[in-house]
């Protein structure tokens, strides 16, 4: 039976947690010599030995952000970077041990493997625990592993790419994952190859003072297609946890890549990650983003559009409770001509929840005829609770078409009122308005993930209206 009511959505779900077992945990902290034992753990070759150190040097070497949330009580002395799970990566779920299995089976992700995915790669702290793709699309030439795989057995791609898109110098949390990075996808989709059935990967961090730092590279290459899941949770614990993924995506001329993600970390999560795409002439990336989880968050992916006629659209939602800041929004960088961008970013407070969207587009002399249109709505629960929207629109040259909308407000007692008269109790008013205010973003999704959301939004609003 579909659990459709608020009071049917049981949160422990999301906050199973398995006894803290582990073969190997790094000592806490970030220094050279830790550095070098994640490095040695993980087998590097020299390059990447001599990437990491390097990492780290810029990582000293830059401050922390003194704009957005509050992220002072990060204590990188507190945090383990390194946790290696008891068990190897695995091509069969029997092969997974039982407790890790269990949690993934809860999740729902071999289910959704079997019914809707053309290839899964399941992460538990530091490790890939699981890895597997349809017979179809090896004899097409695609490439799914995990990124430790890649590095060894696809060399000179992962050189090409491995942190051009995000280059170290961009903040400190992004320093701090080249040094430290494990795990995480590496995708290849080879020319004019149409992956019809996404691939997903889902990311869940069990060990409490740790971070997780996967790395996330995709290539789309010349007229191929892609859709690409992103899912991420992790129990609920008293002391801070430290997410700084990144994810890296090419997208070549002619290709269409779609990159969606449903974050739901734990409200003892910092979520500092870094997504960049780099989109070739005629090619185009679409973002589906939708953030529930972590204490703060600090999240803005961005398209850089170098080729002509490239495209990109970001459709995001977040939903900020009691305790949480979620600093989220999107960038858009407009480096050629005829180029279009399109951003509906949506987000909900409530029990004083603060939500700040929070954005950048740039449209540059050369970018004549481009066309961009951004839209941001906050919708407001309460009177506790806070939204803002800081946009930032650089436009340097005169032929372009721009519109920029923003709306801020919370649930109009009209509304609630003229629903009522219609048989609605107040508590199921206020929830179908706040469905159908995310529905715009749960439509993008394939239906095994709408409802995932769907599920989430219940479980946000739980105690929280009527």
């Amino acid at each position: 039976m579909k659990k459709s009511n608020i009071d049917e959505i049981n949160r422990n779900l999301y906050d199973i947690k398995n006894k803290d077992e582990y073969e190997y945990k790094i000592k806490k902290g970030i220094t050279p010599e830790i550095v070098e034992e994640i490095s040695n753990q993980k087998n590097d070759p020299d390059w990447m030995r001599e990437f990491r150190l390097k990492a780290l040097k810029v990582y000293n070497e830059l401050e922390l952000p003194t704009w957005g949330p509050d992220i002072s009580e990060l204590n990188m002395d507190e945090i383990a970077t390194y946790v290696r799970p008891k068990t190897n990566l695995n091509n069969s779920w029997d092969d997974v041990p039982d407790d890790i299995k269990s949690t993934f089976d809860k999740l729902g992700i071999p289910e959704a493997e079997k019914k809707s995915l053309a290839g899964v790669g399941a992460q538990y702290d530091s490790e890939v625990v699981y890895h597997s793709m349809k017979e179809e699309l090896i004899n097409q030439g695609v490439i799914y592993t995990d990124m430790e795989t890649a590095v060894r057995e696809y060399p000179d791609l992962v050189k090409e790419h491995f942190m051009k898109c995000v280059p170290i110098h961009d903040h400190k949390f992004v320093a701090l994952h080249g040094a430290v990075w494990s795990g995480g996808s590496f995708v290849y989709v080879p020319k004019g190859v149409n992956v019809e059935i996404p691939l997903q990967s889902y990311f869940r961090l069990n060990s409490p003072e740790s971070g997780q730092f996967e790395h996330t590279l995709i290539i789309v290459d010349e007229g191929a297609k892609l859709h690409f899941i992103e899912g991420c949770s992790a129990p609920k614990y008293n002391k801070i946890n430290l997410h700084a993924g990144c994810v890296e995506l090419f997208v070549k001329d002619n290709a269409y890549l779609r990159y969606s993600t449903i974050e739901n970390w734990s409200k003892n999560m910092l979520n500092l990650n870094t997504k960049k795409a780099i989109v070739g002439k005629n090619a185009q990336v679409d973002w589906v983003s939708g953030s529930f989880g972590s204490k703060v968050s600090m999240l803005y992916p961005m398209s850089i559009l170098n080729g002509e006629n490239a495209k990109t659209e970001y459709t995001g939602i977040s939903f900020a409770g009691k305790g949480q800041n979620l600093d989220n929004g999107f960038k858009a960088i407009h480096n050629a001509p005829n180029t279009s961008s399109i951003v509906n970013a949506k987000s909900i407070s409530k029990n004083g929840g603060i939500c700040t969207y929070r954005s950048l587009i740039r449209i540059n002399e050369n970018a004549k005829n481009s066309k961009c249109s951004v839209s941001c709505e906050s919708l407001m629960l309460d009177d506790i609770s806070r939204s803002d929207t800081i946009p930032v629109n650089d436009i340097r040259t005169d032929e372009v078409e721009f519109s920029h909308e923003a709306k801020i407000g919370k649930i109009s007692d009209k509304t609630i009122f003229y629903l009522m008269s219609r048989g609605l109790s107040e508590e199921d008013a206020k929830a179908m308005i706040v469905r159908g205010f995310a529905y715009p973003i749960s439509k993008e999704l394939p239906v095994e993930y709408a409802v995932e959301m769907n599920n989430l939004i219940n479980l946000e609003l739980e105690g929280a209206i009527g």
